[in-house]
């Protein structure tokens, strides 16, 4: 029985990762991935997609693969896809990052996805208060329907939320599976209603392979590779770290898929020293703990929103600098979704930015959020007040609430990823503005002027660990398995793989290897 390897998109760049696997009983994607580099060559902050043209947008422009595998409520007649269809029994799904679950929200309700029960927490929690859309809907989603007036325009139906079948790496707690069945606010009189649902365990799903997940380190909680198994077996690395607290798992899962003779491997950062790519958790947490310490006024800090292992760090921070970390609403919530897997408690010792909103609206945070932070909330008149008692969790994107606190002077200390296009370099320079119109010192990055007279960022050494293996500890993994053949993906430096091992094989997207 031979094996498929067909790579749709990722094959050379960082992101969007959909690739395809297939043999006689079938096929399955291991994530179905959002392209953010091919998205930006047409769209940008304020010209996004249309949800009321479903598939026509992205397929006419090439952003999605030409394949007969989506919503169908999402076809419009002038999508062009009659085509066969593409037999997929489930997508296997590494992490919760939307370069590798942005898309599966496109695709035909029938298809399951299989994940770790931390992913399905998260991708909950990310619907549940909004940052959601019709792409990244993994869990749940309106239906849409042709508008009498315009077959061609899509609205919302009033019905019901259709749901998708999940079936968790692991076995899902009753907490879980209580989360995942019901959505904030849906008990109003006209809410739309999430109905109860099953999620399922992997050994459930009738694949065409035998699948086995083994959780990895990376800077999102919940992550996994994979090791297929059909009449040979194939490995899957998903986005992995060795630097971080728990590099042991990566470790293990590479010693898992030792049997593999196919491995696909990420090779985000291989070359080049690129900032953060091997320094350690413990060590950042020690660096911006200094950076704390030696400051007086507001202290800000800035990292990935679902970046809980360095949440945790800051907690610890602000514990021993005698400051109290203040986390917006969303935040919080996702760390309750994060407690119903686990039961951990991770809001404890927390303060909630109290936001001037219409709270009403925010069902999600009168329901969930409210009841576990009770008298935690802290306004932006206790900020100004007392900036010396808190750190506070902000990105670029919450800038605008220092017109609420009005602070004077203070420290924003940036803990998150370097710039890696245009548009990031063009929002450091608006976070730059606001720094400068409140007296604020940035750290962990320094703005200089270049010979074309534009500001760029450069970030400072030692305030963030990334979540991707350098290139020497992807070789490690690579010598360690020692698989015959070598795919490199969610990489730009391909020649790397080809200068190192003979048994690589660099794919064309869309082409079918045979194995």
């Amino acid at each position: 029985m031979s094996l498929g390897v067909t790579v749709f998109d990722g094959a050379s760049c960082i992101g969007g990762n959909k690739i395809y696997l297939d043999n006689e009983k079938g096929g399955i994607f291991l994530d179905f991935g959002k392209n953010f580099g091919k998205y930006s060559q047409y769209y940008e902050e304020f010209l996004n997609t249309r949800p009321t043209r479903g598939l026509h947008d992205l397929l006419h422009l090439g952003l999605i693969p030409r394949l007969n595998i989506y919503r169908q409520d999402l076809l419009t007649a002038d999508c062009g896809l009659d085509i066969p269809p593409l037999p997929v029994s489930g997508v296997l799904l590494s992490h919760a990052h939307l370069d590798h679950c942005g898309n599966i929200g496109l695709l035909d309700a029938s298809i399951p996805v299989v994940a770790s029960p931390t992913s399905f927490a998260i991708l909950k929690g990310y619907q549940d208060t909004g940052r959601s859309g019709t792409e990244s809907d993994v869990l749940y989603f309106s239906e849409r329907q042709p508008s009498a007036d315009d077959p061609l325009f899509l609205e919302s139906c009033t019905g019901p939320y259709s749901r998708r079948a999940l079936f968790s790496t692991e076995k899902p707690s009753d907490s879980l599976q209580e989360f995942l069945s019901k959505k904030p606010g849906q008990d109003g009189k006209n809410a739309k209603k999430l109905g109860p649902g099953h999620c399922g365990s992997l050994e459930e799903q009738q694949l065409p392979f035998s699948v086995t997940a083994h959780e990895v380190d990376h800077s999102l909680y919940g992550a996994c590779g994979f090791v297929i198994r059909g009449d040979g077996a194939i490995a899957y690395s998903g986005d992995f770290r060795l630097h971080g607290k728990n590099g042991v798992k990566s470790r293990e899962f590479a010693e898992q898929a030792r049997v593999a003779e196919i491995l696909i491997i990420e090779g985000t950062r291989v070359q080049g020293d690129a900032c953060g790519s091997t320094v350690s958790e413990e060590s950042v947490q020690e660096t911006c703990r200094e950076a704390v310490e030696t400051t007086r006024g507001i202290m800000i800090a800035d990292f990935s929103a679902r970046n809980f292992e360095r949440l945790e760090a800051f907690k610890e921070i602000a514990r021993r600098s005698g400051r109290e970390l203040v986390v917006t609403a969303r935040d919080l919530y996702m760390l309750y979704a994060l407690s119903r897997v686990d039961g951990v408690e991770r809001w404890r010792g927390l303060r909630v930015y109290d936001e001037i909103i219409d709270h009403r609206k925010r069902k999600w945070e009168e329901e969930r959020v409210k009841p576990v932070a009770k008298d935690r909330y802290v306004t932006h008149t206790d900020i100004h007040r007392d900036p010396d008692r808190y750190i506070i969790a902000f990105s670029f994107f919450d800038m605008n609430h220092l017109l609420d606190i009005k602070p004077e002077g203070g420290k924003y200390l940036y803990s998150s990823c370097e710039p890696f296009n245009e548009e990031m370099e063009i929002d450091f320079r608006r976070l730059y503005s606001w720094l400068l119109f409140f007296g604020i010192t940035p750290c962990g990055f320094t703005m200089y002027t270049n010979d074309r007279g534009i500001s760029e960022p450069v970030m400072d050494p030692g305030y963030h660990a990334s979540g991707h293996a350098s290139g020497q500890d992807v070789a490690w993994m690579i010598d360690h398995i020692d698989p015959s053949v070598i795919i490199p993906v969610h990489t730009e430096s391909r020649d790397w793989f080809t200068e190192r091992w003979d048994q690589v094989v660099l794919v064309d997207e869309g082409k079918r290897y045979e194995f």
